[in-house]
């Protein structure tokens, strides 16, 4: 077994709960951060009973103020190895729709708290001399994305700070990898079991469990970017090639003008 703990922000479930058994069958000791106290310490007993780690959960409020340096001291002198920024939220409403205290969280979810924890524990990893970090950035980050353009603009940021730091911090032996999934089959999604069972057979939605297994080989490998399935590199890149006023006729459409007059 590892000395060294791999931290997941969002371990209890989806995405981050995958990371954490993956990295738990790869050896590392868990640092699970989650917002649902009693799921995330059953999740910890589970894993650490599966695969004989040991397993710290920790409930944290990822979006309040403070919460990185909070969840830094928490952790203590604990050998961070692994940090994967996963914790998320998605919210489907225009941004005049869409209440200011809500802009605040995601805001704070996906760009304040990752940079903070990205600075604290970067400075840890540089030095031992080693070490990963992993950043959930989406698809959505390519492309305007129209009624959730608050969350595409916080996924973008992390795009471009993924890209940067990655310069900062390769040539001292931590990688920084920016992985870019489109939809995942996670509690994010209100969907019936039918209706994802069907998008996953179509290649339109990804599993959890896939989305993990190719970030972490992407990760250990070094690669700045991961963008999980065959689908989702078509998807980037047409986002990247076609113009971004293509997006004006498609919310035109009849089906779609009415979706979005809901919304």
């Amino acid at each position: 077994m590892r000395n060294e703990y791999a931290l997941i922000t969002g371990a209890s479930s989806g995405i981050g709960l995958e990371y954490a058994r993956q990295l738990a069958a790869e050896g590392y000791n868990l640092i699970l951060v989650g917002n649902q106290a009693d799921e995330n310490s059953r999740v910890a007993e589970s894993l650490a009973s599966q695969y004989g780690v040991r397993t710290l959960p920790i409930y944290a409020d990822l979006a309040r103020e403070g919460a990185a340096e909070e969840l830094f001291a928490r952790v203590g002198e604990l050998p961070v190895e692994v940090l994967i920024s996963n914790a998320g939220m998605l919210l489907f409403s225009t941004l005049t729709h869409t209440p200011a205290p809500s802009l605040e969280k995601i805001i704070a979810l996906h760009c304040t708290t990752p940079t903070l924890l990205c600075r604290l524990f970067a400075e840890q990893m540089l030095r031992r001399g080693r070490g990963h970090i992993v950043l959930m950035s989406s698809i959505t980050a390519w492309t305007p994305y129209p009624t959730i353009s608050h969350y595409a603009a916080t996924k973008t940021y992390l795009k471009s700070f993924a890209d940067s730091l990655w310069c900062e911090l390769r040539e001292k032996g931590v990688s920084v990898t920016a992985v870019f999934p489109s939809a995942v089959d996670t509690p994010l999604y209100n969907l019936d079991a039918d209706t994802r069972l069907w998008l996953r057979r179509c290649g339109l939605m990804l599993s959890a469990e896939d989305v993990a297994r190719k970030a972490l080989r992407a990760m250990h490998r070094g690669r700045r970017r991961c963008l999980p399935g065959f689908l989702t590199k078509v998807e980037a890149a047409l986002c990247y090639l076609l113009p971004t006023w293509i997006v004006l006729p498609i919310m035109k459409i009849p089906a779609v003008r009415r979706i979005l007059e809901r919304i």
